[in-house]
C-alpha cells in the first residue's frame, strides 16, 4: 500500500487559512460583528486564538477578508431568467459572506459600507438588464424582494421562508420578477 503524497508547508497553511476563514465566515454570520471574538473563530476552526491573529492580524482584517463580497454580475441571457438563477443559488444554500455583512451592518459601519458598495453594483447590473421604463426602481424593488428573502430565510427563520423548498419559493416569485423585469 502506497502513502499518501506529504503535503507541504504551504499547502498546509493554506488550508489553515482557509479553514479559518471558513469559521469567520459561519460567526460572524451566526453572531454579527460585535459578539463575534477571535477565540469563538479559533475554536470552530480547530486552532489557536493566537494563529488567528497570525494569519489576519486584527478582529477587523478577519472580518474584512470573511466579509468581502465579491461582485454579483447578472449572468448573461434572459434577466429575469438570469435573476431567478442568482436567487436560486441563495436559497440552496446559506451565503455566508453576505450574511456576515448583513448580521453585522447595524453595528458595525465597515459592514454597512461594505454591503452599500457591493448593492451599487448588483443594482447597476440588474438596471442595464432591465428594458422596461424606470430601471432604477425596478433594480431596486428586485434587490430588496432578494435581500429580504435571505434576510428572512438564514437570519430571522421565522416564516415559512425558512424551510420552503427552494423550487416552491422560486415557482411563486417568478410571475413577480418577470413582471418587474419587465419581461410580460
Amino acid at each position: 500500500m502506497t502513502e499518501p503524497p506529504r503535503r507541504t508547508r504551504a499547502e498546509q497553511r493554506r488550508d489553515t487559512e482557509a479553514r479559518i476563514l471558513s469559521a469567520a465566515r459561519e460567526t460572524f454570520a451566526e453572531l454579527g460583528y460585535e459578539r463575534t471574538t477571535i477565540r469563538a473563530v479559533a475554536a470552530t476552526a480547530g486552532v489557536r486564538p493566537g494563529l488567528v491573529m497570525h494569519y489576519f492580524g486584527s478582529k477587523e482584517e478577519l472580518f474584512a477578508s470573511a466579509a468581502h463580497l465579491p461582485a454579483d454580475e447578472l449572468p448573461p441571457g434572459d434577466p429575469a431568467q438570469a435573476l431567478l438563477a442568482t436567487l436560486r443559488k441563495r436559497l440552496d444554500g446559506p451565503p455566508v459572506a453576505s450574511l456576515a455583512v448583513l448580521r453585522s451592518m447595524f453595528t458595525h459601519g465597515e459592514a454597512a459600507e461594505d454591503f452599500r458598495e457591493a448593492g451599487r453594483d448588483w443594482l447597476g447590473s440588474i438596471e442595464r438588464a432591465i428594458p422596461a421604463d424606470r430601471p432604477e426602481l425596478r433594480a431596486a424593488l428586485i434587490s430588496a424582494i432578494m435581500t429580504g428573502l435571505v434576510v428572512d430565510r438564514y437570519l430571522l427563520k421565522h416564516s415559512a421562508l425558512a424551510d420552503a423548498s427552494a423550487d416552491d419559493i422560486l415557482d411563486l416569485l417568478r410571475p413577480c420578477i418577470e413582471s418587474l423585469v419587465g419581461a410580460r
